[in-house]
Parts: C-alpha cells; structure tokens; sequence
C-alpha cells in the first residue's frame, strides 16, 4: 500500500492539470456542405483536428457567402479557394497564399443532352446556348474558344444553379461538377447527361485550395502545417474509410444534402483521381509544383485571362505540402 501511495498522489496531480489549450481556427468553405468539402469535414467528425491540437469551426460558404472577403479581414482564419482567385490577388495586391491543392483535378464538366449527338467537348460549338457562371465564362470557356473551333460568345447564357433552362432545351449544355450536377439531373429529369470533363480535353488546373493570409502564414507556421497535414488525413479517410461522421456533419450543416448525393460525390472523386492522382500519389494529397502553377498560368495568358508578367511566385508557397503525409495508412 505504501508502495502505491506516490503513484496514487501522481494520478491526482495529472487529473488537477488543466487539459492543454487547442488553438481555435476557423476555415471557410466556398460553397454549402456537400462531398468535395468532405475530408475537412472528416478531420473534424473522427477527431484528426484535435489531435493535432486544434479546434477547428467549419464556415460553410453558399450563393452570397462573404468568406473571402471575411479571409481578407481577417475574420476568418482560412478559406478554400482556386488558383484564378490566387492570381488576381496578387495582381490586386492582396496578401493571400495558396497553401495546398486538394484537387489535384478540376471536375469542372460541360453536360450535354444524350440525344444531341454531342460526342467530344468540340462538339459543344453546335450547342445551341452555353449556361455557364461569370468566372466560367472568363477562364475555361475562353479556352474552349482557343482550342476548339466554333465556340462564340453568342452561346453563353448566365447559369443560376438551375437546371431548368438546360433541361428544356435538348441542343443546349451546362456547366457543373463532375460530382455533382449529373447526379442532380439524373434525380430530377430522368436520364443521365452526356459529360465531358474539362481536364480530359487538357484543361488542367488545381481546385479546392487552401488558402490564408500571407501575414496570418508567417505568424503562425507550425499551426498552418498542423492544419494543413490533419487536413490531408481527413482527405484520404473520408475517401478511403468510414466517413459516415463526416456526412452526418455535412448534412446538419447542409440538410438539403442527400446520403446518395454525397455517396455519388465520394465515388466519383475516387473514380476519377480528382483528389488522388498526379503527384498526389507519390507525395501525398494536397502536393503542389511550380511546374503545375506556371502551366495554368500560361495557359491563361494565351486566353488573354491573365497579362504577361505576373509573379505567380506570390500566389502559393508549397512547402507545407508534398511530404507524403497520409501516404502509409498506419499513420492516419
């Protein structure tokens, strides 16, 4: 009994210590809660964030969501966000760094009519009108234009998140999600759209970045990385696991999202490597290259999207990323 006694005395010291502050961050979506936001969601679902010492909120964006302008405030703490956003910050001179790229695979797609005939993205030049958002307009669909004949201005009709146009007219198309809108018209309209992924035709650029303030980065660089790496665990279990806590997340968040909308999502990003390919694979989701970043860029100039001149240099820093974090399953 004596003997137990310091052992005993040392258990009640421990229980009396405060338990350790986690640090608080709150990371901004671009978008309602859905299955491409599904690993951070996952991170906070299976407990990935407060292993690494954080205590993370997940602000969900949507159609007039100000996340981020609430980043550049310094309101939140980061936000997710792409890399044409990236580029006009720096021309803008706003002090943002992509920190990741979590799709290594835009699943922008272009959704055609089955009976149409529409056989290859080139054929879309025939379509009768183009639904499509602003930001579509300015980037890959100056790029169709470039690289396939017959596309005009004249196609383009502002797409609003509603399918309705696009289904009454057989010989138009529409932009969406690889991992979204074709299940959603499917659902509602009974037969499954013609998709064409842009990144098959060679439209090649990263999606679903992290994305933080550079003085916020320089101030905090062990929380970033923290962030950052339990970010890309939640990324390979949600794909690759049991990511019922997450969906449930997803769905409290977004009560609008479907258990089969969200198990079309997962499969379809595992289907087509949208997170999980290219250098991903080797060095782990969320790997960014220069080669990569000066890749867009140039095509973005020869669209006349971007000016020659740029320092892209400014608009990402990778060396939080392409560790092979996650890689080896033992240590997720």
């Amino acid at each position: 009994m004596v003997k137990l006694a310091p052992f005993i005395a040392m258990a009640f010291t421990l229980m009396a210590l405060p338990a350790q502050a986690q640090d608080k961050v709150t990371f901004g979506t671009n978008w309602l809660a859905q299955g491409e936001h599904g690993g951070f969601y996952q991170a906070l679902a299976d407990g990935t964030y407060a292993r690494y010492g954080l205590d993370v909120t997940i602000r969900q964006g949507g159609p007039q969501s100000p996340n981020r302008a609430l980043l550049t405030a310094g309101q939140i703490d980061f936000y997710m966000g792409g890399p044409s956003t990236a580029i006009d910050a720096v021309k803008e001179g706003v002090p943002t760094l992509t920190l990741a790229a979590i799709f290594q695979k835009d699943p922008q797609v272009m959704l055609a009519h089955p009976e149409a005939g529409f056989e290859t993205l080139g054929d879309l030049a025939r379509a009768s009108q183009i639904f499509m958002g602003r930001d579509g307009f300015l980037t890959y669909f100056e790029w169709m234009k470039a690289n396939f004949e017959g596309f005009s201005d004249e196609q383009f009709r502002p797409y609003t998140f509603n399918p309705a146009p696009f289904l009454a007219d057989p010989q138009s198309a529409q932009q969406g999600f690889l991992t979204s809108e074709p299940f959603a018209i499917a659902q509602q309209a009974g037969f499954e759209p013609t998709v064409f992924l842009l990144d098959d035709y060679g439209y090649k650029a990263y999606s679903t970045t992290i994305v933080a303030m550079r003085p916020y980065v320089e101030a905090n660089r062990d929380l970033v990385q923290r962030f950052i790496d339990a970010s890309i665990i939640g990324w390979y279990n949600y794909l690759y696991a049991d990511n019922s806590g997450a969906n449930a997340l997803i769905k409290a968040d977004n009560p609008e999202m479907t258990d089969a909308q969200l198990a079309y999502s997962r499969d379809k990003m595992v289907e087509y490597g949208i997170v999980d390919s290219g250098d991903a694979l080797t060095q782990g989701i969320g790997c960014m290259t220069d080669a990569n970043w000066a890749d867009f860029y140039q095509r973005m100039v020869s669209v006349k999207r971007f000016e020659p001149g740029i320092d892209i240099a400014q608009a990402y820093d990778a060396s939080y990323v392409c560790k092979g974090v996650g890689l080896d399953p033992a240590s997720r």
